[in-house]
């Protein structure tokens, strides 16, 4: 399972341990992702989704999941927030 994250697309990061002595060796830096479960008021349904702590603070900020979506870009979701998106688009048109 890769280390990024469901809504925001953020991911893993390289750089630079460094020594005392100013030796560089090569690290990793992981962003910090929570199994969540977020709740869809336009589906009436729940969603698991593996989230950033950021990113869980922005939707949260933003309204909640289905605000989020509609604003987020498709470049950063993931192919399952995809799904959810097209799907909450489809009932609000239908309504």
């Amino acid at each position: 399972m890769s280390r990024i994250c469901e809504l925001t697309g953020k991911g893993r990061l390289t750089g630079c341990n460094v020594s005392h002595a100013n030796n560089k060796t090569k690290r990793v830096f992981l962003p910090n992702l929570q199994n969540v479960t977020l709740l869809s008021d336009g589906l009436e349904r729940s969603f698991k989704f593996r989230v950033s702590t950021h990113g869980l603070r922005s939707v949260e900020h933003n309204g909640g999941l289905d605000n989020w979506l509609l604003k987020a870009s498709d470049d950063t979701l993931s192919p399952r927030a995809l799904k959810v998106k097209r799907d909450l688009k489809k009932k609000q048109q239908a309504a």
